[in-house]
């Protein structure tokens, strides 16, 4: 039986959204050029050490941080918290489950936050207070074809998701999606704070590594614009998976690897959730549509790779194994791909309740 993280007694923040990445990254000018000069990410302030960038429908300050490292890695996870007193929160709750926090000003523009070491080995950020900036939602003689208009979530690895799921559920975040399996194993899980289909997912694997950030579109043609733009500019090899339309979350996709191998999604068009009776819907771990609607392979990569993450003192954290079947060995083709060919099983997913 999984051991479950304890729920403290002190009450969870009240988060709003996921806000912002850091990552750490080893070539600086090779990084702002995957993001700023190919993604079109806005620059809001750049030194020797650090970019600052962001979506065109962004007023805080950062979407995600660029610094430089030694070695690619993830610094924190940052969620937007209510009010400044949902920081304490965040500090007293986490004290409560003995994990170790810090207090300070991480990154430029965000003030007073709290970074916490999670139970789970993630380094996660508390914040309210920001800088503002401008925002660009109506600059379209800026924006380009291409153009990413705001963070959409993260999606974290780690080998029980069962615990990792009732952990966050605990912090207050709602589970819209999961995938699972006939004996009742949880393979993934995707939970929302802001609405849509998830701020945060775990996805059952060696961990705690980061496995992608995502940043929204508009449309569906914006995607196919970055495709044909990878592709003019000869950089097609960065598409690791896609274009294409997930089963889980009913969104258009595209996976890219950044130049230190960090994964980015780009994503849109999923869907609302924020009904307090939303009911979650489960995945047969067998049914090929559930990854991508349209039943293409996922490459093994997909599965397989993942960015190492940072404890409060820069440092990687350990990683640990999965003990229960991954979603790699339970749907890898002879061809090395991962699909389940139609008539292979009976698959399918069902809402508000198991497979």
């Amino acid at each position: 039986m999984t051991d479950l993280i304890p729920t403290p007694q002190a009450p969870a923040p009240d988060v709003l959204r996921c806000a912002y990445m850091d990552i750490v990254v080893t070539d600086l000018a090779a990084s702002r050029e995957f993001y700023v000069d190919i993604l079109g990410l806005v620059v809001t302030e750049e030194d020797d050490e650090a970019i600052y960038l962001r979506g065109f429908e962004e007023f805080i300050h950062h979407n995600l941080v660029l610094r430089k490292g030694p070695q690619a890695a993830v610094a924190a996870f940052a969620f937007r918290v209510r009010s400044q007193e949902e920081v304490d929160k965040a500090e007293a709750y986490y004290r409560e489950l003995g994990c170790a926090t810090r207090r300070g000003s991480f990154s430029k523009g965000v003030h007073n936050a709290v970074r916490v070491a999670d139970p789970l080995g993630f380094t996660y950020e508390f914040f309210y207070e920001v800088d503002h900036v401008k925002r660009l939602a109506w600059a379209y003689d800026q924006q380009g074809a291409g153009a990413l208009v705001r963070l959409d979530h993260f999606n974290q690895v780690y080998p029980d998701v069962v615990k990792g799921t009732a952990y966050l559920n605990d912090l207050g975040f709602k589970t819209t999606e999961s995938i699972k399996d006939e004996a009742g194993v949880t393979y993934a899980a995707w939970m929302t704070r802001k609405h849509t289909v998830h701020d945060t997912a775990m996805t059952g694997g060696t961990g705690p590594r980061m496995h992608h950030i995502a940043f929204s579109t508009h449309e569906k043609h914006n995607i196919l614009y970055i495709c044909d733009k990878l592709g003019a500019l000869r950089r097609s090899d960065s598409i690791e998976r896609g274009p294409g339309r997930h089963g889980v979350s009913n969104a258009f996709y595209l996976y890219l690897r950044d130049p230190d191998g960090h994964r980015v999604e780009i994503y849109t068009q999923d869907y609302y959730t924020g009904d307090p009776d939303n009911p979650e819907v489960v995945w047969d771990v067998h049914d090929n549509q559930r990854r991508d609607f349209w039943g293409h392979a996922v490459v093994p990569s997909w599965y397989t790779e993942a960015s190492r993450v940072l404890d409060l003192d820069g440092n990687l954290v350990p990683l640990i194994e999965r003990e229960e079947p991954r979603e790699i060995d339970v749907t890898i083709g002879a061809d090395g791909f991962s699909y389940t060919r139609k008539g292979d099983t009976q698959a399918g997913y069902k809402v508000g309740g198991q497979v």
